[in-house]
């Protein structure tokens, strides 16, 4: 059987799943039930949402007679513990740009980590049928990139297909538009070689892993050399080299988008395998006599930390169905085993976890998903992980890129440059300005929302991990204070219509807030504590147009990676699955003061 093991990468918002679906709707592997135009590989309500691939997901269809395997790789950074593992499954990859935005900082992430593994690409220039797009200029960006990343002389001798995957057709020339994808999948047989076999005893590298009510937890990878066959004995070789016996009790092969149970896999292939005990990502599966371990796969380290810990507010458990430290901490165990550039430490008490990510969209997918599976937990604010590197203080560093309107480019430049950024270029194209910088990973826990603020909403921002550099020292704080709620109960909106001059508020009238709650912005540096508990006192007297309606700001709503970035050291986000809230962590006035005092007396101790 012939064989193409192929990884799309693309940049978010490129339109590789489009391409993807088209691809399989070309191998007419579908039936009748398939709704046209429904995105097929993204079929995580989050990747559906935010239009982008959190988890790499494995396809297959056959073209003249060979059987293509696509892997759906995820196209931002933070999921680089995805895309690492993906990669080691491929024998060549698509790489989707877009032809008017050409290639992008995610892009360049995942095509360095291809290209490195000794990958051929494919350049697919996708949406050439949008305006003002420039085709052979992007082209030659993406040349000029794999140079920069160091790609050997036959990965820059790259074929580049031309086309649009939303209209449903591909060409060699982008000026001829046709009503297929046909050069497109010619490409991938004349140019992305045949899966290497290698000779010897029965290898293979568990890369990815599903889960199935009915049978368990199911081992994915790629056949490197040997056969499998159902129930057949076979070794598995732990990352220490520890070595256990166990037994096949299912086969899987993917064709379509589903699994289909086969008797024997060979060499090559990708599959699944039912009925191994105990297996984690990167241990090797091996011949039961002849066992031989692969080399495991190695992962980007975290950047980000964020103490995790139980829903302890006045109103725990009105909400969530999973509310206890015995419940979160299962959750995150059942996390560990399947995303793999996740890390949970242990603190000193029983119900708090500090857990260690690629970034702020990295955990806030893992809370994201928890929250609508019913839990109830509370988020401590986002931290950067520092480490001595040659006895100095390093953290780590990134490559962030703005694409903003020229008006606003000045706002942009000066933004950055307060929180450490460095300006490394300056590109202008149309009426946008595409601004590149290096700024510490602290530096950019809170901009995009400043950023959005400042542009009405028109900056497009990126970011990527690129080193651990000495420690740039103090950045500027949240100037403005927040508003705290007094007393436990309802929001009345007399109460908020008197204190609006005050700042801006988060609730809306009617909601039920608890004591310690932040429920508005300070126009002023300081925590104030308002009460917006507080009725319209009744009196006997009445005066004409005295209860006309009160107008009220609409509140402001956060969304969860909104809320992580806004809070400050010594705030929580609530999240349970109807409600996002941010309070204190010291929800009563004496017990914030008794800690900053304490605070104040540790800082003057070490001083």
């Amino acid at each position: 059987m012939q064989l193409r093991n192929i990884a799309i990468i693309a940049h978010v918002d490129h339109g590789k799943t489009t391409l993807v679906d088209k691809m399989l709707h070309a191998g007419r592997l579908f039936g009748e039930h398939e709704a046209p135009g429904e995105l097929i590989m993204d079929n995580n309500d989050l990747e559906r949402e935010r239009g982008i691939t959190i988890l790499a997901k494995n396809a297959a269809f056959w073209y003249k007679g060979v059987k293509i395997n696509v892997i759906d790789t995820p196209g931002h950074a933070d999921f680089g513990g995805e895309v690492e593992r993906v990669l080691n499954m491929a024998d060549g990859v698509l790489l989707l740009v877009d032809a008017f935005e050409g290639p992008m900082p995610q892009t360049r992430f995942v095509l360095q980590k291809a290209l490195e593994l000794g990958l051929k690409p494919i350049v697919v220039i996708n949406k050439v049928d949008k305006e003002n797009c420039t085709p052979e200029i992007v082209q030659d960006g993406v040349f000029d990139l794999m140079f920069n990343l160091g790609a050997n002389e036959d990965q820059l001798d790259f074929p580049t297909i031309f086309g649009s995957a939303k209209q449903g057709w591909m060409n060699n020339d982008w000026r001829k538009p046709t009503d297929n994808i046909t050069p497109l999948l010619d490409a991938i047989l004349e140019y992305i070689p045949e899966p290497k076999v290698g000779d010897g005893a029965t290898q293979m590298l568990v890369t990815s892993l599903d889960y199935s009510n009915y049978i368990g937890r199911i081992a994915i990878g790629r056949l490197y050399r040997g056969s499998l066959k159902a129930n057949q004995q076979v070794a598995l070789i732990k990352r220490d080299g520890t070595i256990s016996r166990q037994t096949i009790r299912g086969l899987y092969l993917f064709e379509g988008l589903a699994k289909v149970k086969v008797d024997e896999v060979q060499a090559g292939d990708i599959c699944a395998i039912q009925g191994i005990e105990g297996f984690e990502i990167g241990d090797t599966v091996a011949d039961v006599e002849n066992p031989v371990a692969l080399p495991t796969i190695s992962i980007d380290e975290p950047t980000m930390s964020m103490l995790f810990t139980i829903n302890d507010s006045p109103f725990f458990g009105q909400e969530g169905k999973f509310v206890t430290s015995r419940h979160i901490r299962e959750r995150l165990e059942k996390e560990l085993e399947k995303n793999l550039a996740l890390r949970v430490q242990d603190t000193n008490t029983t119900d708090a976890w500090r857990v260690f990510g690629r970034g702020v969209l990295h955990l806030s997918i893992l809370i994201e998903t928890m929250r609508r599976e019913g839990y109830e937990l509370q988020i401590g604010q986002p931290q950067v992980i520092l480490k001595r590197i040659d006895g100095v203080l390093s953290e780590p560093v990134e490559e962030l890129t703005i694409d903003v309107p020229e008006v606003n480019s000045g706002t942009a430049i000066d933004m950055v440059t307060r929180r450490k950024g460095i300006m490394n270029s300056m590109e202008p194209k149309g009426d946008r300005v595409v601004l590149r910088f290096e700024i510490p990973s602290r530096g950019i826990i809170g901009l995009r929302g400043n950023l959005l603020t400042a542009t009405a909403g028109e900056a497009i921002m990126t970011h990527r991990f690129i080193e651990f550099q000495p420690h740039k020292g103090d950045l500027p704080k949240r100037q403005n204070g927040s508003l705290l709620a007094m007393e436990t109960g309802k929001a009345i909106p007399y109460s908020i219509y008197n204190l609006q001059d005050r700042g801006h508020f988060f609730v809306e009238a009617n909601e039920e807030i608890y004591e310690g709650q932040l429920v508005g912005e300070n126009t002023r540096p300081g925590d104030l504590t308002v009460n917006l508990t507080k009725t319209k006192k009744l009196t006997n007297m009445r005066s004409s147009g005295a209860d006309e309606k009160v107008k009220l700001i609409p509140p402001k709503k956060f969304t969860l990676e909104e809320a992580l970035e806004y809070i400050m050291d010594d705030e929580y986000v609530e999240v349970t699955p109807k409600s996002i809230r941010l309070r204190k962590i010291f929800l009563k006035d004496f017990d914030r003061k008794k800690a900053s005092k304490a605070t104040v007396e540790i800082v003057a101790e070490e001083a």
